[in-house]
């Protein structure tokens, strides 16, 4: 039993509601009842993991995410992210984490990871960090790709949060495991190429307005492309880089 996080989603679920978010969902037969597994998850947006955490509720689990230490330093979001044992990730020091992430899978539990590590500007999938692949190996669990569409409308990075009623679309597909049985570059770019098969799957049956923020520039959209995109980021990194040297020079 898990009272705090069965009421954390609850009270999602109101929200959910309230926001008119409309939600499809499709293969959900494909989480395992029980047992560990790598569950890989696009990022597109803030409240992606919220999302993600729907379709295992079919068979009663729960997701253990890995997410960014300083969501844990929060005098508000810590407690709760402690509360529902995810597992919070350094950046600077990784290792730590993929060491607690291996001990939850071997003990059956759900992880929850972003390969891409950060929230995708263009909103395609991008290249993929081996973490995923190297923990489902290390501890013997199938990864579960998912995908997510529709959730860089709600929040995501560069542009307000829309949450308020908008009543928008979330498509959500989970694809069938893919087991453990190859080299973690092998199993990576499976992993990816995979998910990106999902990805145009969904878009598929999903409305894309020309030259919205959140359509990507291959559908009509001003979303950048994925190599802009990719240069955004390395300039964030050399931002928090440089930030991170002017601390230490200072202390």
């Amino acid at each position: 039993m898990e009272p705090v996080y069965r009421t954390v989603i609850g009270i999602a679920r109101t929200v959910f509601a309230a926001e008119g978010l409309k939600f499809t969902i499709t293969g959900e037969n494909n989480i395992p009842a029980r047992g560990g597994a790598v569950i890989a998850v696009n990022h597109t947006g803030y409240l992606d993991f919220t999302y993600a955490g729907i379709a295992p509720r079919s068979v009663k689990r729960y997701i253990r995410f890995m997410a960014k230490k300083e969501v844990f330093d929060n005098k508000i979001s810590g407690p709760i992210m402690r509360a529902l044992k995810h597992i919070p990730v350094d950046r600077a020091a990784g290792a730590d984490s993929y060491r607690a992430a291996v001990e939850d899978l071997k003990k059956g539990e759900l992880v929850g990871v972003y390969p891409e590590a950060t929230i995708s500007r263009s909103f395609e999938i991008k290249e993929f960090k081996s973490g995923a692949a190297r923990m489902a190996i290390e501890a013997q669990v199938p990864i579960i790709p998912t995908v997510i569409w529709g959730a860089q409308r709600v929040w995501t990075k560069g542009f307000p949060k829309r949450l308020g009623r908008t009543n928008t679309p979330i498509s959500i597909a989970v694809g069938q495991p893919i087991p453990p049985n190859l080299p973690a570059p092998e199993l990576t770019a499976l992993l990816r190429a995979t998910m990106q098969g999902m990805l145009a799957e969904l878009q598929k049956s999903y409305e894309h307005p020309a030259g919205e923020y959140w359509v990507p520039a291959r559908l009509g959209g001003s979303a950048p492309t994925l190599a802009e995109a990719d240069v955004m980021d390395r300039a964030d990194v050399d931002a928090r880089t440089a930030a991170r040297e002017a601390r230490k020079k200072q202390s």
